[in-house]
């Protein structure tokens, strides 16, 4: 028996592929999707591509594809915003002004040891403070903290 895969094929392979990924959300099925739209391509240059060779390179171009999003480009995407921090992990912990705040703008806050990775915050006070006051955290407003000079 012999088996014919036309370039087509792996073009709608490829394409199923990758809409299966709205199914399975884990940005896998994407990569493996591109690797077979790759393989059509390749065989609509190379139209005498044996069967062997094309799932060599569409398994090659899978991996290849998958360790290059997983190693390098996935990890640039992270979010770093302080949103969601733990209330209770900064609540009570006290640093010093190095920016005053001033009419809508925040002020700055440094802690002798990083807080959930961060030195330096964003903060608001109702007291007046100066630069080099002591403050102690008291609550946190999304990725503000509010601080008190008492």
């Amino acid at each position: 028996m012999d088996l014919s895969i036309l370039w087509y094929h792996w073009l709608i392979l490829g394409m199923l592929l990758m809409l299966g990924e709205m199914l399975v959300p884990s940005f896998t099925l994407f990569w493996f999707g591109l690797a077979a739209l790759l393989v059509g391509l390749l065989l609509l240059v190379m139209p005498g591509l044996e069967l062997s060779l094309q799932l060599l390179i569409w398994a090659i171009a899978s991996i290849v594809f998958t360790v290059l999003w997983f190693k390098y480009f996935k990890p640039t995407m992270i979010d770093r915003t302080k949103a969601g921090v733990s209330k209770e992990a900064v609540t009570g912990e006290t640093g010093f002004v190095i920016k005053v705040p001033q009419d809508e703008i925040r002020g700055i806050v440094r802690f002798s040891m990083p807080l959930l990775g961060s030195d330096e915050w964003e903060f608001i006070c109702e007291d007046t403070c100066q630069v080099g006051d002591r403050v102690k955290v008291v609550d946190v407003s999304g990725n503000t903290l509010i601080v008190s000079t008492k």
